[in-house]
């Protein structure tokens, strides 16, 4: 037996409700930095991009947030980018396994990772990876925090 056609079924409403949300909520990182005048740093050579990953943020021993992140790697000049691109799956794991060792916590904004922390880290991983020097720097391209409010104050901030 049909429903009326004036009734709408509750699933078909929650997808009607949440479809424009889920495309607000990917479009703030972009409107972010459009806000800001930043733009995300490119590279003028070969580059690697990695697909975005959930970088933990850990504050005196409780999971309190994650910041899914994107990374573009730089490469010297004559490394084969093709070859490099198909290494994009280690460089990622090797990135998230090292940002579940230690943290790329601020101590001053739980919503934002270290970048420097990350980049260092990352050049040292991609050097295990694909030989010392083919990456040549590591770009944080966007972060977005799962949580915005709710979090612990950072030490130091009143």
């Amino acid at each position: 037996m049909r429903a009326p056609a004036d009734s709408i079924d509750p699933a078909r409403m929650r997808n009607l409700v949440l479809l424009p949300l889920v495309a607000a909520l990917m479009a703030t990182p972009a409107l972010a930095s459009e806000k800001e005048g930043k733009k995300p740093e490119t590279a003028q050579g070969q580059y690697v991009d990695l697909a975005t990953v959930a970088m933990p943020i850990v504050f005196q021993g409780r999971l309190i947030n994650y910041i899914f992140v994107s990374v573009r790697l730089n490469l010297r000049n004559n490394a084969d980018a093709m070859a490099m691109r198909s290494k994009e799956p280690y460089f990622r794991d090797a990135l998230v396994r090292a940002a579940h060792r230690t943290p790329f916590i601020r101590q001053d904004d739980f919503t934002r990772v270290d970048e420097r922390m990350l980049s260092s880290t990352m050049i040292a991983e991609a050097g295990r990876i694909v030989g010392a020097g083919v990456v040549t720097s590591v770009a944080v391209t966007n972060q977005t925090a799962q949580k915005r409010v709710g979090l612990p104050k950072p030490p130091g901030k009143t």
